[in-house]
């Protein structure tokens, strides 16, 4: 497939029956819609349930895309509401499971940037500190930290995806970064 063909090109040549261009859209959005997936349920199994199911209802839907919006806001709406709605099934799971599989996942966010023993542990044990405070937050919270923080999307991005002011954005992160400052200075002083 050619690469300069954009996302929206690739929608058109889909719907005009060319098999290979909704892959082509898989290939180009996989890793970041898996990431912020994963950003948002903590659990590998489950974003990459919610990104299967992404692109199964983006394939499904595929008709109903409106040219008006981008490809990228399209496929983070659908990933945030399959997101949204795997959360809401999952709230039997006990807050503990969710500190141990964020835990367990930390090392994704790690750079080993030093390699020494010491620092190893120290950004390890930082790590877990931000996903345990970002799994900690309410999920219209955790939503706008993953997409704005790990994802990088604009305000307007994500007021696009969720469908929300971009007040109602801004005043989300605003909230979140407090959270999770409150919570980031409770673990400092517990390491102390």
């Amino acid at each position: 497939m050619d690469t300069a063909t954009t996302d929206e090109q690739m929608v058109e040549r889909a719907l005009s029956g060319d098999p290979e261009a909704f892959g082509e859209i898989v290939r180009r959005w996989e890793r970041r819609i898996f990431a912020l997936a994963f950003g948002m349920l903590g659990r590998e199994e489950d974003a990459r349930d919610a990104t299967q199911e992404t692109f199964l209802a983006a394939f499904r839907n595929l008709r109903g895309f409106r040219g008006e919006a981008k490809v990228s806001s399209w496929l983070h709406r659908i990933a945030v509401n399959q997101c949204i709605t795997r959360q809401r099934r999952a709230k039997v799971r006990s807050e503990t499971a969710l500190e141990d599989e964020a835990e367990k996942n930390a090392a994704v966010f790690i750079s080993p940037v030093d390699v020494s023993p010491a620092r190893t542990v120290e950004s390890r044990e930082q790590s877990i500190a931000v996903r345990r405070g970002v799994s900690a937050l309410p999920p219209d919270l955790r939503q706008v930290v993953v997409m704005k923080e790990f994802e990088e999307l604009t305000f307007q991005e994500i007021s696009d995806v969720l469908g929300v002011p971009l007040s109602t954005v801004k005043s989300r992160l605003y909230a979140a970064l407090r959270q999770l400052q409150m919570r980031l200075r409770k673990f400092d002083s517990e390491a102390i």
